[in-house]
This record gives C-alpha cells, structure tokens and sequence, in this order.
C-alpha cells in the first residue's frame, strides 16, 4: 500500500505542485429539489467555505434575475480570499448579467454531446463551436476570466470534445470543464477521456462528476490522475438527483491518498458540513464518509480488541486528521476487552467473571432497546453485579420505563 500510495503520488506531482477545489455548493448544490438559500445563507456559506481555505466558489447563476445577481453582489463584496465564479449559458445576455454580479470569472457552459445539441438547438456540433466563438471573446473583452464548461461532456465524442478544447483556448478561455452531467461514467472511462484530453489540449482541465452511479468521488480521483488540476465539488454532495462528488471526501482522499495539497484545512469540514446541511434543511446520515457523527465510533468487539492494541489495526484514517477522535460504544457486538476498558475509563478494575456477567446485560439491553449502553447504565450494571453473588440467576435488562432516556 504504502509503496503504490507513493507511486500515484509521484505520477501526479510531476504534472502539478497542487489540487484546486471549486465549489459549486452556492449553484448546482442549490439545484438540489426543495433547497433554496436566503442571501445570509449564501453569504454564511461563501465565509465558512473561504475559512476552510477553498479557493473557488461558483456562487450561483446570475442569468436567474436580479434576487440572484443581489445575493451574488452581497458575496462579492465580502471580499474573500477566493475567486467568485458565476455560472452561464453560452449566451451574450447571460454574461451581461455576470458582469452585473461583479465576478471577475465565469463558467460559460454549452452542451457537446450529439444527444443535447439535438434536443436543446436541434442542430450539430458546428452550432456548439459558432456559440464559443461568440461568447467568449466577448466575455474576455469585457476582462473576465473564463472556464468553457462542457455539459454531457461523458457522452460526447472526444475527437470532438478536442475541437472544443482547441477552440475554447483560441477564444480566450484558460480551463475547460469536464462535466458528467448525468452520472454515466466509472473510474476506468474517466480516466480514458480526461488522459486523451490532457494529451491533446494546453488548458486547465476540470472534473465536474455527478454521483448518479455513487462514483462521483471515484471519477473525480481518476480524473486527477489523468491530468486534471481542477475538481469541481459541492458540500455533503449537495446537488441534483444523487448529487455531486462531495467537498469532504475529494479533500480528504486527494491529501491522505495521494499527499497532495489542496489548501483545505481538514479539521473545518464538520463545521463547514454542519452550516450546509442546516441551511438547505438537510440531515447528515451518520455513516456519512468524512463528516458523519459515527464514522469513528467502533462496537465490534474484534474492531476493539484491535484499535485497544494497535490503532492501525482498524484504523485507514487517522481522525486526529479531521480533528476528531475514536469512540467505542457497547453494545450487542462488544468483547470482554471493551467492557474492561469502559469500565477502567470509569475507574473500575473487574475480574473476568464480573465482566462476562456485565457482558451478558450489555447484550440483552442492546437487543432488547436496539441502541448502545451509556455510561450510567454500564455503571448500573457493575453495581448490580456487585450486588449479587455469582452465579446467581442471570440478572435481566432493565424493564422499559426504567431505561435512562
């Protein structure tokens, strides 16, 4: 592990010195069905993501009328360590409304893939490259900075996408995003694409992974192998259908995995999770990877015995990383060293009996409530056995109305 750990680390340093995250948590996390954030939402959001050290933030699509541009306007003008990026459609109009929300860089983005041009103009590919031509030299005459974002880029041609790319740098632009809009892909065809596009293009490339399949992560880690420096992310995934790759977990992944950089500060992405979460009035699943409340706890009395003895033994990350710390908890799946521990924590040495009798209601009471054991009944069990000689009848779970809430 640690030997193959190195080698991606070193294929993907001799491209780059770093990863740059963009997050579009403000645009496309908000397109998420039933989300809509107030401009203190949206501005509460930009603060903490600038804090984590994110330094790209897509903070909404300012063709969506003056609300927006206002809410776009009110978080521009916090002046943040981050670069503003507004969303568009590969319009003159909508560019007009950018330079409205004073952004400095903008996403013009235009479908390439056969099946869109189709339906959305109901012409080719011709169309596509006459729009870049268009719009983006307007959009950097005007001095924005400017990303080509390429929808249902997955399912498009990539010989095409190539064309795309050629014209895109012609025409200004500096990056060009990769988008799986509908979640197609998996690690093996992203890395195929992204590859064949770093070898025939001189832009900044960006992966922009939806999680229809739940590969969302995985295809933006293949895709920085490949040879993208950009990963576009929303927080908790927050986004369209199943979402998009999630903030924390590339952040994560990308430092530990490959020791890269991305300038995240780790131990901030529970906070900034947290503010998201109740703002688009969502609840974080608790076995959720990376900021979820029980990734660290541990019941399993193989697990324990383990993390007791060596914490590498069950340990892939170090939550000292995040900030956070291990937790075990008893209950129907703990061993005797758990019970010792516990106890000990409590300042209790027991002898091997007690602790198989303290075992044996720890077992019954989490079968019968279907949740762990606190502190407070672990201690009502050691009095108990206390109370009673050994090998006396087998104490029972306490009755329901006597269980602590």
């Amino acid at each position: 592990m640690p030997a193959m750990k190195n080698l991606i680390a070193g294929s993907i340093a001799e491209r780059r010195p770093s990863i740059v995250l963009n997050d579009t948590t403000l645009r496309d996390g908000e397109q998420a069905p039933g989300v809509a954030f107030t401009v203190a939402e949206k501005v509460a959001i930009a603060r903490v993501l600038a804090a984590a050290g994110v330094p790209e933030i897509e903070v909404g699509t300012p063709a969506m009328g003056a609300e927006e541009i206002a809410a776009i306007n009110a978080i521009v003008r916090e002046d943040l360590p981050v670069t503003a990026i507004a969303w568009c459609r590969m319009l003159r109009s909508d560019v007009v409304a950018a330079l409205a929300s004073g952004v400095g860089m903008v996403n013009i983005s235009v479908p390439v893939s056969d099946i869109q041009l189709k339906a959305k103009f109901g012409s080719g590919r011709d169309h596509a490259l006459k729009l870049i031509r268009d719009v983006a030299p307007y959009a950097r005459d005007k001095g924005l900075e400017i990303t080509l974002g390429c929808e249902d880029a997955s399912r498009a041609d990539v010989d095409f996408l190539l064309r795309v790319a050629d014209c895109a740098s012609e025409n200004g632009a500096r990056r060009i995003r990769f988008a799986d809009t509908l979640g197609v892909l998996d690690p093996f065809a992203t890395f195929a694409m992204i590859e064949r596009l770093r070898r025939g293009c001189d832009l900044e490339i960006e992966i922009h992974a939806h999680d229809d399949l739940g590969l969302a992560t995985a295809n933006t880690l293949a895709a920085l192998r490949a040879g993208a420096a950009h990963a576009s992310v929303t927080v908790v995934g927050l986004g369209e259908r199943a979402g998009n790759a999630p903030l924390e977990e590339v952040a994560v992944a990308v430092e530990v995995l490959y020791g890269l950089e991305t300038g995240i500060a780790l131990q901030r992405l529970s906070e900034v999770a947290g503010i998201v979460a109740r703002a688009a009035g969502r609840a974080i699943p608790e076995a959720k990877a990376i900021v979820g409340d029980a990734i660290f706890t541990h019941e399993s009395g193989i697990h324990v015995d383990g993390l007791l003895k060596d914490r590498q033994c069950y340990q892939a990350l170090d939550p000292a990383v995040l900030g956070r710390s291990h937790r075990m908890v008893l209950g129907k799946h703990s061993g005797l060293g758990a019970v010792v521990n516990a106890l000990k924590e409590l300042g209790f040495d027991v002898p091997p009996d007690d602790a198989k009798a303290i075992l044996t209601e720890i077992k019954a009471y989490a079968q019968q409530t279907k949740g762990g054991v606190s502190k407070d009944m672990l201690l009502s069990f050691y009095k108990a056995v206390h109370r009673e000689p050994l090998g006396s009848a087998c104490l029972h779970a306490p009755d329901a109305a006597a269980r602590p809430n």
